[in-house]
């Protein structure tokens, strides 16, 4: 997904400094933190939202990833200091977010992903086939809202 359409989809941004202990023996972060760093902007999105993991625990559903693909671009480095952009692009069947890593200073793109999230009955464990409507109507007031960008 380019920026220009990312930037188009409702999302939040989230400033991240890569720390020392994410990096290896050359100061590069290994693959499996980018992870962490989407997470992060996840969560800041759900918040966002008004819909997060303890929200949706309340309501009665999980929504675990059941996909997640990650394009590394360049490497991250240390103390780089980065912008994880985290974009609503599906949320009626299932939830499915898009991410770029950009660095700060230069805007260079460094790392395309998405992950997507179907909603399971805590009580039943059974996996929905749609979101909830408690999630839809939040999503909905959140886009009326205009909260496009933190």
């Amino acid at each position: 997904m380019s920026r220009s359409s990312l930037a188009n989809t409702p999302g939040v941004d989230t400033r991240l400094k890569v720390p020392f202990f994410d990096v290896d023996s050359m100061n590069i972060v290994w693959h499996g933190h980018y992870c962490k760093y989407l997470e992060v902007a996840r969560c800041n999105l759900l918040d966002s939202i008004g819909y997060n993991y303890q929200d949706m625990a309340a309501s009665g559903y999980a929504f675990p990833i059941v996909d997640m693909q990650i394009k590394y671009i360049r490497p991250l480095k240390f103390e780089q200091e980065l912008i994880v952009r985290a974009s609503l692009v599906e949320w009626q069947y299932r939830l499915k977010i898009a991410y770029q890593i950009r660095d700060a200073r230069s805007d260079e793109r460094l790392t395309n992903a998405h992950t997507i999230q179907a909603a399971v009955d805590l009580a039943s464990g059974e996996l929905k086939l749609e979101c909830p409507e408690i999630f839809q109507r939040q999503v909905s007031a959140w886009l009326a809202r205009g909260q496009r960008h933190d």
